[in-house]
Parts: structure tokens; sequence; C-alpha cells
């Protein structure tokens, strides 16, 4: 079996909260296709990856499909002097995703029977409710207590960001966090007081779980982090500083007595090495489709369990995300939850051909060949970005 072609779908969708995701078909002369994904948070990224994604095809017409290790570092490498982390690793990952799902296929097996075979029936979630609804007291308890009703029984949210329209006189979505790092004292008890509103809707039951969006600097952290602490007895603080500097997240470490969790800008095996190391995280989030596909999922995995630290994979993205992510941790002992963007995944409907079950608040992955599920081509035909 050799590779025909690489395709990068970029296509707008309502499913996405940035309006629009990024797949990749890779193809085989054999009419076997795999499918992955590469979905980034923004537009610009998106299309430069799809950038890349064209010229790297050319250097995968011809391979074999089944060299999955071989064909990992011959991308990796591709990138050496240019930084092989970052967008390189994400195009990388999108298509290491697609090989498992054409060696899956090629088997008759679904991925997670290819890596071990599971240690699980199904894959525990976490997920978030959409802040978008949260325009009065009323309706952020409702949607709190959809989720639990719903059978989740942890979530995760960002509270910061909610908070007032400007700051300093400046529209915050024009606002830089990553330009200095700090926050008003308002905000903070803003930021405090839907935390606290979030626990009494939730219960005392409900895992809630902080994301910082690595946005901020030391002391803006730990102050935080303390004020939630107090405020919603929060079970995780995420990504406090922005991932260049492990010495900032030690500062947070040493401050704070919440459970931290990293990862999510983690790029391959070699990023969290430092972060076992030196005991900066009580959870490890990679992210399947950006820090390296299943193939480096699984290593990091494997990394975390030597350290007995939990592997709650990221996910904020489409339903191969998802479902890739799903089918390592099928066979991840030390795995704590997978997340999904929303309790009610309905929306990846039109995207694929047969729908998610998180019935109850976890995942029942499709004993389907390779991934478990299919694009709808028609759907994406339709919706591509020019």
């Amino acid at each position: 079996m050799k590779i025909t072609s690489v395709r990068p779908w970029l296509i707008k969708s309502a499913a996405s909260y940035w309006g629009e995701f990024l797949f990749v078909e890779v193809s085989t002369d054999e009419g076997i296709t795999g499918w992955g994904e590469i979905t980034t948070t923004t537009k610009i990224a998106n299309r430069a990856l799809t950038a890349m994604l064209r010229q790297i095809s050319l250097t995968m017409i011809g391979e074999d499909p089944a060299h999955i290790e071989r064909l990992w570092h011959k991308l990796f490498r591709s990138f050496t002097y240019m930084g092989s982390r970052g967008a390189a690793v994400e195009c990388l990952s999108a298509i290491d995703i697609a090989l498992w799902d054409i060696r899956g296929k090629a088997l008759g097996k679904p991925i997670y029977e290819l890596l071990g075979g599971p240690v699980r029936d199904e894959i525990a979630l976490y997920t978030h409710p959409d802040q978008r609804r949260f325009t009065s007291k009323e309706a952020v308890v409702a949607e709190i207590q959809a989720i639990v009703k719903s059978g989740h029984t942890a979530l995760k949210f960002d509270p910061f960001p909610q908070q007032g329209p400007h700051v300093d006189g400046i529209a915050r979505e024009q606002r830089d966090g990553y330009l200095d790092g700090s926050m008003t004292r308002q905000d903070e008890h803003e930021a405090a007081e839907l935390t606290a509103l979030v626990r009494e809707a939730a219960g005392p039951q409900i895992e809630i779980l902080i994301d910082a969006h690595g946005r901020f600097d030391v002391p803006t952290a730990i102050r935080l982090c303390r004020s939630l602490e107090e405020a919603g007895n929060i079970d995780w603080f995420e990504e406090p500083c922005p991932p260049e500097s492990v010495n900032a997240l030690k500062q947070v470490r040493e401050k704070v007595n919440v459970p931290i969790s990293w990862g999510e800008r983690g790029h391959t095996k070699w990023d969290f090495v430092p972060i076992l190391e030196n005991k900066l995280a009580d959870y490890i989030m990679p992210d399947v489709t950006w820090t390296g596909g299943i193939t480096e999922l699984k290593k990091i995995s494997a990394l975390c369990e030597a350290y007995y630290i939990p592997v709650s994979p990221h996910d904020a993205a489409g339903p191969i995300n998802v479902v890739a992510g799903a089918q390592v941790m099928m066979t991840v002992p030390n795995f704590y939850k997978l997340e999904t963007s929303e309790w009610n995944l309905s929306k990846y409907d039109p995207l694929i051909n047969v729908p998610l079950d998180n019935s109850n608040g976890s995942l029942k992955l499709n004993p389907a060949p390779g991934l478990g599920i299919e694009m709808n081509r028609e759907y994406l035909e339709a919706n591509v970005v020019d």
C-alpha cells in the first residue's frame, strides 16, 4: 500500500467555537483513506498550516502508510533547523492520526487494539459550560445544572474573560494578556464571585477545573489561584503562566495549594520531560492534534505513568480530536478524564457518519476499524473555505 495524496480540508462550521475546522485526509492506492485533525485557535494559523500541509504532502506520496514511526521521524526531522515544535508538530499530528486510522482499517481493528488493547470499557469525560450563555446568575445556574444532569462529574471554565467589557479603557477582546499578564482587583473579585456561583450550582460532588489559558505573570497567577481556591474549592488550576518559562511555573507551583494541570501547549515528549522531572504538574493534558498525534500521546502517557501522574487530554476542536484522544486513553492505565468542548456533542453530527455517544458523561467508542468514524464528505465539500 502506498500514499497517493495528503489533502487538508479547511471548512467553516457552526460546530466550531472559532467557526472552522481543519481536517486532513490521507489517501492510498488501495482505496483506504485515513482522517486526522489539526484545528487551531486562530484563522491565520489554520491557513498557515493548510499551506504547510500542501508542501508536506509532496514528501509523503509513495510512502508506505504502515511505517508510522519512521514517517513520524521523517517529518519531525524535516523541520529541525526552523523549529521542530509548534506548527511543524501540529501538521505531523494530523498526518499521524490519519496513518493510524488507515492502519486500523487495513487490519480491521480499532486503533486501541493496535496500542495494546483496552484497559477500560468507556472514557470518562469532563466538559465545558457555554459561557456565552452566562448572561445572568439564573442563566449560569441553568447551564451548570444541565451539565450535572447530563451525568458529567467534572466541568471546566475560564472565569476571567467574562469580567466586564473593558480594562483601563481598552476593549477586552483587543487586549492581549501576554503583554503584561496582569488582572485588576475588580476583575479578580468578579471571577471569584462567578466561581463561587458555579460551585454552588454544581454542588460539592462535581469537580471544578479552572483554565487560566497560560496568560498570567507569576504574582497574578498566584493571587488568582488562591482567590479561586477560597471562593470555589477548585480541583485544578490549568496553565497559570505562558508556556515558555518552566521557572515561572515553578514559582507559582511553590506558592499555591491547588493541583496544577499543564500540557495543552506542550509539543512532543521532550516538552513534558522537564515538567515531570521538576514535579511541576499534578495532571498532564496533551492535545493529540497538537503534541505529535497518537504516536506521541501514547509515549507521553507512558512517561507520566512512570511518575504516577494522571493524563487528561485536551480537546477544544472537532470530532477527530475527541475520538483520537479517546482511542489512546482506552489503553492508558493512568488516565483521568478526556475533555469535550460541550456536554451535548450532537453539534458534530453533520460532520460524521455515526453520532458520538457521550451518554451519562462518558464516551463509548464505536468499535469499527481505525478511528471508528468516517467524515461526511458531502458536508465537507459544501463548506470548504475558499
